[in-house]
């Protein structure tokens, strides 16, 4: 049988770690800025998930949006790409080559050491 989604959380899951503690965790999330959304997605045969709606639309995020994956102790983190310079990591006048952020003195300099 298909999963559609929708299924509704048990408490245990939704607050708390996997060992059970449904308050300790919780109240550390708060600490942090976590919110806990309820929403229970599983993996599909290729390790994809969808991520709802409601929260696409809260980050204005729409169809092939880049998105980057970092871990953080044993919590799997989404965020927008940063866009900073791959060689030096400078934020200003950072452009995109080829799916990499390159900040305008470095392409100068590149170019000049190609010439």
């Amino acid at each position: 049988m298909r999963s559609t989604g929708r299924e509704r959380p048990t408490p245990s899951r939704t607050r708390g770690t996997v060992t059970g503690d449904p308050m300790g965790s919780a109240t550390r999330n708060q600490r942090v800025g976590k919110t806990t959304t309820g929403i229970i997605r599983h993996l599909d045969e290729l390790g994809r998930i969808v991520i709802p709606i409601e929260i696409r639309k809260r980050f204005g995020l729409t169809e092939r949006d880049p998105l980057e994956i970092s871990v953080r102790d044993q919590t799997i983190l989404l965020s927008r790409p940063r866009s900073t310079c791959v060689f030096c990591g400078a934020s200003r006048g950072v452009e995109e080559h080829r799916g990499r952020g390159v900040c305008r003195t470095c392409i100068v300099e590149l170019t000049a050491s190609y010439r």
